[in-house]
């Protein structure tokens, strides 16, 4: 009796056996991460840099930039999560994003995977939201930075290197529109942990000469306690008046007011904690949504 033979069996006939079909994928997932190691160096020696600027495939239509806006700014937390350890899920944060309904939205620990699709640029273009993206740091699975995304084109765009310790890396990324009456820029960070090299990172933002006319900052300051960089920004963005800053960290129960949104040339009106269902489950910071009033450059 006969009987054909399986492919298996006719592998095993012709003497290659199961050993190289294994051999092909440990060289491919070897060749693999070869080339992952030579990007991954290439970039670290570029730290920082503009990683991406991009336009949604259908923008939004209808208000222009005016004299009041909505902005917010978020900690995403490389999509993983409150508690940090779970896989990476954008959507998660991305849901989020579409709750906020700002103008201008700054994300910090915003991770770019090598190898998967870019879930910023998904979230940007579900929203109908341009894009800017500086990279601070390459992570072993991509790109980490922080980035901008807006209702209104982007006139200009560059990074700040604030990296003035060995230990961490940190950047900004400013980014230009532009108004009916005249520009507005608009600054996005994540600033040192430690006060003396924060209070560095303050003045260089505040004395760099291309942030001409209203200029708003936004990001996640790590301003747990009135250090001289945070005396330094509220003075000097804010002025006298007596700020209380929503608690937006740990997400979970919010103590600590790290997440902030200083304005020079424009009045911050009103300031809140986004504290939704979801938002306590994305990340392990709350965003914190502002509504802002320009005063000098758009009147």
């Amino acid at each position: 009796m006969t009987r054909d033979m399986s492919a298996k069996e006719l592998v095993l006939l012709e003497g290659g056996g199961e050993e190289e079909p294994r051999k092909r994928r440990r060289a491919a997932n070897r060749a693999r991460r070869e080339r992952v190691a030579e990007r991954k160096d290439a970039l670290s020696a570029a730290i920082p840099y503009l990683s991406s600027v991009r336009a949604p495939t259908l923008p939004q239509v209808g208000r222009e930039l005016d004299t009041e806006l909505r902005v917010a700014s978020y900690n995403v937390h490389r999509w993983t999560g409150a508690n940090g350890v779970r896989a990476p899920d954008p959507a998660r944060a991305g849901f989020v994003i579409s709750e906020l309904d700002a103008d201008i939205v700054a994300l910090q620990e915003v991770l770019r995977p090598f190898d998967e699709p870019d879930p910023l640029e998904r979230i940007a273009d579900s929203l109908h939201l341009h894009m800017a993206f500086v990279a601070t740091r390459v992570h072993r699975r991509g790109e980490i930075g922080n980035a901008i995304l807006s209702r209104w084109p982007i006139t200009s765009v560059f990074s700040l290197d604030l990296s003035f310790g060995r230990v961490e890396k940190r950047s900004a990324v400013a980014a230009e529109f532009s108004g009916s009456s005249g520009p507005l820029a608009v600054v996005a960070t994540h600033l040192a942990l430690v006060d003396r090299t924060r209070s560095r990172q303050v003045r260089s933002i505040l004395e760099n000469p291309r942030l001409q006319g209203p200029v708003i900052l936004l990001g996640d300051m790590n301003a747990w306690r009135r250090c001289k960089a945070t005396r330094t920004l509220e003075r000097e963005l804010v002025g006298e008046t007596e700020m209380t800053w929503p608690r937006t960290f740990p997400a979970a129960r919010p103590v600590l007011a790290l997440d902030r949104v200083y304005a020079r040339g424009a009045r911050v009106e009103e300031i809140e904690a986004h504290a939704s269902a979801a938002a306590r489950r994305a990340s392990d910071h709350l965003p914190v949504v502002a509504r802002l009033e320009l005063t000098d450059g758009l009147d």
